[in-house]
């Protein structure tokens, strides 16, 4: 599932914070599991798009730096893509069978620019 969202952003890298920019943050959430439900679904992918628009509305043309949870932690793409797999995790759930869970997250800030999380 893909989805993007504007935001701006300042990290800190070795002790220096640099200025504060903006980016067009692509995210793609991909879900894995051995078992599939009665339909032969790992998750319906409606419920999960609904999920990951809940997960990264507080971030759309927002700055990041004052934003929960980024207003306590370097808001790095890495760290950007561990919150979104954690939180659609927590959110999928109730929705699927047992041992299916979020896979990896891959967060691009710029062409060129992205990371994937593998929780």
């Amino acid at each position: 599932m893909n989805d993007e969202f504007c935001a701006a952003h300042a990290i800190i890298i070795r002790g220096e914070r640099e200025r504060l920019h903006g980016h067009n943050w692509r995210v793609s959430v991909t879900i894995g599991g051995a078992g599939l439900d009665g339909d032969g679904l790992l998750l319906d992918f409606h419920a999960l798009e609904r999920i990951v628009r809940e997960v990264i509305a507080p971030f759309r043309d927002q700055n990041l730096n004052e934003t929960p949870p980024f207003d306590r932690m370097n808001p790095t793409a890495e760290q950007v893509a561990r919150h979104i797999a954690d939180s659609v995790d927590r959110g999928i759930r109730p929705l699927v069978p047992a041992g299916v869970r979020v896979a990896a997250v891959r967060v691009t800030e710029a062409p060129g620019c992205s990371v994937v999380y593998r929780p």
